[in-house]
């Protein structure tokens, strides 16, 4: 019995240590706005699309940056010669390959650099520019190195349907792929294509071993790389084709006129209402396009190509571009339930304050205007993943930014006015689906049926919308700590919402007892997740449904005491052990495990003993493989997460430990 004291006498004093060390990085950390700016990189497609816009606008990136994206490429490479389609994958992509090879060549690496070399013996392998999935032609197309006949149809006529009477209206897409696909709608329409030039010239024998001249694009349209399949062409996506086809073939000139100015509307609104951010990085490139094609010399091809910078972020493995303008509310809200967990937040009261100053100052304040006729949900009280400038309010982010206010109300100054606070709940309740959940954005506009119009190839789950197990956990924590907060009437619509969600996380839960991450990998941090929303909807601790979660992850708890989970569990949809443990997966898993109070107490401290012991002197802990992902295919970086979520575990952990 004393032996088992001093063990935990040494893993209590440790914790506290590492929980006082982390919190003075995170304080180191932090910036003057309050937040904590990292890394948001990993796709690799993103970088050759905006250097591709450098070259057509003839701005070249400066000599600092080109040496530093090539960096960025060269860490990336596979043995095979091949680049993924994020920065971590072994596969090798047909897409990103393409896309890579032409933007070292316009950054002017010479043909028979060795690195280049063994990519375009990597593309030939694979069939050329002519196999790679659809968004590397559309790109090509805009440049010159592949033809716009070689692709399947991009309608800008679609966005001239009723949308009441139309199933299909590109307005029921996801947000992110509607806003994708409405640039490349108008590009397509136009044809839009740069003139040509020598490296042009030169790159279309080099892609193409100098058959350009006699490809037959048109026979080419469907062709895909079995390397760039994740979602093939479905039947129904090859009659709509077809379809569309035979449509535009007898679309008079005006029609297509008349298309081409509403889409260019709807482009400009987007630019407008998000101060040219855009909701994303590939919406961003190519509206970015579209203005360099209706007129290069406008003041809103300046600001579109002067916004896409906001994207490139520089760190010790080169220059990537982002899949945001940045992550910073979504971190500055777990930085901050972190700190809160912690009992020394009057420690570091200004830590805390300026991350309060940071989720009130980026909450939205207004809708957007006209938002009915451009597809808009309201936004008055959301918060946005990035900051307020960005515009797009999300519903997790909305959530965790809601949980802060909440937490830390009263404690700073000025704050939040209670009307917005009320918003916020209102957004929550109003996006809720009717299955239950929570989507990302907005609700659910189209049936499931249309994600078999999925046109990417390389990625998944694009088209919808879908309730996700994230998102709905978030939102029902959110409405958990608002229900004492304003009054009767919105508590009891707040605690009917909470039903609602608890039965879609029941339903979501599969038979092994774990649930499915969408943005995180994967089922550590969906269990994680689905977990904390049943406890969230009152569900107790003796439920099977978290009893059957818990041991899922005691199933996969490595001898180190830690979990480790591959990046293809999102592809594969099963878990797939990594081979080390993870500090930020094994943090999602301890803390499910407090939370859930498992009375397996070895288990979670043996997970703490592992955080302390992989802490870095200096409070952080070590850069490791990527977490986290978008549509099951492309892994991206959240650099923050090593720094709050071991905080956040080993803080649940040592007061679990304090109440015994």
């Amino acid at each position: 019995m004393m032996a088992s004291n001093i063990v935990d006498f040494e893993l209590g004093a440790g914790t506290d240590r590492a929980v006082r060390r982390a919190l003075a990085n995170l304080e180191r950390r932090q910036g003057e706005d309050g937040a904590w700016a990292g890394a948001y990189g990993g796709p690799m497609f993103l970088l050759p699309m905006y250097l591709a816009l450098c070259h057509a606008a003839k701005r070249p990136p400066s000599e600092t940056q080109r040496a530093r994206i090539i960096a960025y490429f060269e860490r990336a490479q596979n043995e095979d010669g091949s680049v993924g389609v994020h920065a971590e994958d072994t596969h090798g992509s047909l897409f990103c390959s393409v896309l890579a090879y032409v933007a070292l060549r316009m950054l002017e690496v010479p043909k028979d650099d060795a690195r280049v070399r063994r990519m375009l013996a990597f593309i030939h392998r694979h069939g050329s520019p002519l196999a790679a999935a659809q968004w590397a032609k559309v790109t090509l197309s805009l440049v010159g190195l592949y033809r716009w006949d070689g692709l399947t149809p991009l309608l800008p006529e679609l966005w001239l349907l009723p949308y009441a009477a139309t199933p299909f209206h590109p307005a029921r897409l996801w947000c992110h792929c509607r806003q994708v696909y409405l640039p490349m709608s108008w590009l397509y329409g136009r044809r839009a294509r740069i003139d040509d030039d020598e490296l042009i010239r030169a790159l279309r024998d080099e892609l193409y071993d100098g058959a350009w001249s006699s490809i037959d694009w048109s026979a080419h349209r469907d062709t895909v790389a079995q390397v760039d399949a994740y979602r093939p062409p479905s039947r129904l996506l090859a009659l709509a084709n077809a379809a569309q086809r035979a449509v535009e073939r007898i679309t008079p000139d005006r029609v297509r006129a008349m298309a081409l100015g509403k889409v260019r509307e709807h482009i400009a609104y987007e630019d407008e209402v998000t101060n040219f951010i855009d909701i994303g990085p590939v919406n961003k490139v190519l509206n970015a396009f579209v203005a360099f094609f209706d007129d290069p010399k406008s003041e809103a091809f300046e600001r579109a190509f002067a916004t896409c910078e906001s994207y490139l972020f520089d760190n010790e493995l080169g220059t990537m571009m982002q899949g945001y303008n940045s992550s910073k509310l979504w971190d500055v809200a777990f930085a901050t339930q972190a700190i809160v967990a912690t009992p020394l937040g009057d420690e570091h009261r200004t830590m805390l304050e300026r991350a309060y100053g940071y989720v009130r100052d980026n909450q939205i304040l207004d809708d957007v205007p006209r938002r009915k006729r451009f597809y808009r949900d309201a936004s008055r009280g959301g918060w946005p993943f990035s900051n307020r400038a960005h515009g797009w309010p999300i519903t997790d982010c909305t959530a965790e930014g809601l949980k802060c206010a909440l937490a830390l109300e009263g404690r700073f100054a000025p704050r939040i006015p209670e009307p917005l606070l009320r918003d916020a709940v209102m957004l929550i309740l109003d996006w809720q689906n009717d299955d239950g959940g929570w989507a990302t954005y907005e609700k659910r506009r189209g049936g499931a049926w249309l994600e078999k119009l999925n046109p990417s190839q390389v990625f998944g789950d694009i088209m919808v919308d879908y309730s996700y197990v994230e998102c709905t956990s978030a939102c029902m924590q959110a409405l958990r700590a608002s229900l004492p907060r304003f009054g009767r009437r919105l508590a009891a619509r707040a605690r009917r919402a909470i039903a609602k969600g608890e039965r879609f996380l029941r339903n979501a839960q599969r038979p092994d007892g774990s649930f499915e991450g969408s943005w995180g990998v994967c089922f550590t941090y969906g269990t994680w997740f689905g977990v904390t929303g049943l406890l969230a909807a009152g569900v107790p601790t003796s439920d099977r449904a978290i009893r059957s979660a818990c041991d899922f992850l005691l199933a996969y708890q490595r001898s180190d005491g830690g979990w480790g989970e591959e990046g293809d569990s999102c592809r594969e949809r099963r878990y797939i052990p990594s081979d080390t443990a993870g500090v930020v997966q094994t943090s999602w898993a301890l803390s499910t495990l407090v939370r859930a109070q498992h009375p397996n107490r070895q288990a979670k401290a043996r997970a703490a003993k592992l955080l302390v012991d992989r802490q870095e002197s200096d409070g952080s802990w070590a850069r490791e493989p990527l977490v986290g992902v978008f549509n099951k295919t492309c892994l991206i970086d959240y650099d923050n997460y090593r720094h709050y979520f071991p905080l956040w575990a080993l803080s649940e952990f040592a007061r679990e430990e304090r109440a015994r």
